[in-house]
């Protein structure tokens, strides 16, 4: 079976969103246990950090096409799908902690599961796609 773009983008999306997750991770850890935030809070400073890391690597690796040309609007756009993720990642933790009785750190690894396929796609077709500069283009 050949590889097609989107499968590469998706393989390289994955690595990537390795890295960030690691910087997420680190900072939900060490802002919990040394730090001394609660878990949603440090989750949520933590998933910015993630996602400044996941954007800066996301344009200089895994996308080879922008549909937006203003920088910008694109960042914009991206920590909007980021914000909606962020949302929805600490709604997802807090329900694995609170009622499925998950430990934080494990309740976290679980959304972000869920987290990489909604941001993935949603950010490939609003941002980084060719479809979506054929919609810009549009009058």
């Amino acid at each position: 079976m050949p590889i097609t773009p989107i499968m590469r983008q998706f393989a390289q999306y994955v690595c990537v969103g390795g890295l960030a997750f690691g910087v997420d991770i680190a900072a939900l850890f060490l802002l919990t246990e040394k730090v001394g935030f609660h878990y949603i809070s440090s989750a949520s400073i933590a998933f910015v950090l993630g996602l400044a890391t996941n954007y800066i690597l996301c344009v200089a690796v895994v996308f080879d096409y922008r549909a937006l040309q203003n920088r910008a609007h694109e960042f914009v756009i991206f920590s909007l799908i980021g914000v909606a993720g962020l949302l929805l990642n600490n709604l997802l933790i807090f329900l694995f902690t609170e009622f499925l009785g998950f430990y934080y750190l494990v309740s976290k690894a679980g959304a972000a599961v869920f987290i990489l396929f909604f941001n993935f796609f949603l950010r490939r077709l609003w941002l980084f796609s060719e479809r979506k500069k054929a919609q810009l283009d549009s009058p």
